[in-house]
């Protein structure tokens, strides 16, 4: 398996690393201030929850209509399009006077534009490194999400000590352009990676596709529930403790981070394909002490544990590259990715629904609860279902 350092002697891959590192970076210093700004103008507990993850919501329609794009659209173009908008569009959400239901309505058109990020950043990274790379490449991409994180949110909680949540939106709209100019100088104009345009059509048809199969219809759902719903957990964490969110945030980044690193770097592959399950219920369980209302350093212990589960994802995503055929990879990962964050976002909604109606902790550990057990049940329904010779990938590609 390659090491993380030769990663970066590989062409592409630093610009793709850094322009990803400053959406990410964007992407949490916005998301809390959003949150902060309309939980202060609401005193609502869904709306704060949707309005950090209701983005997710619009990732369903778009992985329905325009995910073909993912295989379809020049990569280097898309990406730096796709940071563009989410420029115009945080600026937009820092605009005075914008009541709550027009930022909801930007959070959903930003989500809808979004659902293609995923399918052409991983298929490219996929392209661009070889087969064995990916798996290391993209534990230290998780690794990077997971220290700008801790950094996001522990710089976002204090600017909006000392700043406006409004002023904190135009900082992020500012990293989402910096993010678009390192991915337009530093990747190379390179050509789709399947012919054909984008279209519904051309979406339905690659989407049943890789659907057609049972085992990866079980690796999807186990990309999507267990992870969906303790994000639901998360999206509490501002009307939890609303002067703590920040630190409770860049707990869970600090988790994720250990996770990747044992899972991608630490743990041979024999040992880590038989932790997917573990990790998943490692995910949920430590949200469970939430019933009994934790105070904040108690909580911020059972987070960090929680989020070592996470390294989960790394496992699921090589089991489902091996099941893929190669010209349908940035698809199959688009579909991860649009999926997890749809998920992620229904989870955000039904639990601030919930903590609306009881309170953020027991909505927490309800969310929790449910995941656990869609684990369990996943876990014994993969017993029932071996990769017949139809479900194998075509070969693969070479290395790049």
């Amino acid at each position: 398996m390659p090491s993380y350092r030769s990663l970066f002697r590989v062409p592409e891959f630093t610009p793709l690393f850094l322009g990803t590192a400053a959406q990410t970076a964007a992407q949490t210093v916005g998301g809390l201030a959003l949150g902060t700004l309309v939980y202060r103008a609401t005193g609502s507990p869904l709306l704060a929850a949707v309005s950090m993850f209701g983005q997710s919501l619009a990732q369903v329609l778009g992985a329905t209509v325009l995910l073909s794009g993912a295989d379809r659209l020049p990569p280097r173009t898309a990406l730096t399009a796709l940071a563009l908008a989410f420029a115009a569009g945080t600026a937009v959400q820092a605009l005075p006077g914008l009541p709550a239901g027009a930022l909801l309505a930007v959070v959903l058109l930003l989500g809808l534009v979004a659902s293609l990020g995923g399918g052409v950043r991983w298929g490219l990274l996929n392209e661009i490194l070889a087969e064995d790379g990916y798996l290391p490449g993209r534990s230290l991409f998780n690794m990077m999400s997971g220290l700008t994180q801790i950094a996001g949110f522990a710089t976002g909680g204090a600017l909006l000590a000392v700043l406006s949540p409004r002023a904190c939106l135009l900082l992020a709209a500012a990293l989402y352009l910096t993010a678009a100019l390192v991915l337009r100088a530093g990747l190379t104009a390179r050509p789709p990676r399947a012919a054909g345009r984008l279209s519904p059509t051309a979406t339905w048809r690659a989407n049943a596709e890789l659907w057609s199969s049972r085992p990866r219809r079980l690796t999807y759902w186990g990309l999507w529930l267990p992870n969906g719903m303790v994000v639901g957990c998360e999206s509490l964490y501002v009307s939890y403790a609303p002067h703590a969110a920040g630190t409770l945030f860049a707990c869970a980044a600090v988790g994720m981070l250990v996770g990747d690193v044992t899972v991608g770097r630490l743990l041979p592959a024999g040992v880590r394909a038989r932790l997917a399950t573990p990790l998943l219920l490692l995910l949920a369980l430590p949200y469970l002490l939430f019933a009994a209302h934790p105070p904040v350093p108690v909580a911020a212990v059972c987070v960090t544990v929680a989020s070592v589960g996470f390294g989960a994802s790394l496992v699921q995503q090589e089991r489902l590259l091996r099941l893929t055929p190669g010209a349908l990879a940035g698809q199959a990962l688009g579909l991860h990715s649009a999926g997890m964050l749809t998920l992620q976002g229904v989870s955000a909604t039904a639990a601030g629904t919930l903590a609306q109606l009881t309170s953020p902790a027991t909505a927490m550990t309800a969310t929790a609860a449910g995941s656990a057990g869609v684990t369990l049940a996943l876990a014994v329904a993969a017993r029932r279902a071996p990769v017949r010779s139809s479900d194998a990938p075509a070969p693969q590609r070479a290395a790049s």
